[in-house]
């Protein structure tokens, strides 16, 4: 079961590293100081997101999918991971 659930922790872990990759992306995409903010500052990518839900949303939810996807896989894996 350990196994399983460092499987799906790395997996939860990828799905999330692409999805904030793919935020950024659209932050960039919309304009420059839109991405250095969500890059550098801290509640920025929250206003991109609330401002911009049509082009920022679908990253978004696949950032909580991906977090959701490690949780999970870290209660499957027990108290080594």
């Amino acid at each position: 079961m350990e196994i399983l659930g460092m499987i799906i922790v790395v997996a939860g872990g990828l799905l999330l590293l692409v999805a904030a990759i793919w935020f950024l992306v659209v932050a960039f995409q919309e304009h420059i100081l839109w991405g250095l903010g969500c890059l550098l500052l801290p509640f920025v990518s929250l206003v991109f997101l609330v401002m911009h839900w049509d082009k920022a949303g679908r990253p978004f939810l696949y950032q909580l999918a991906g977090w959701a996807i490690l949780l999970l896989g870290s209660f499957l894996a027990g108290p080594e991971l």
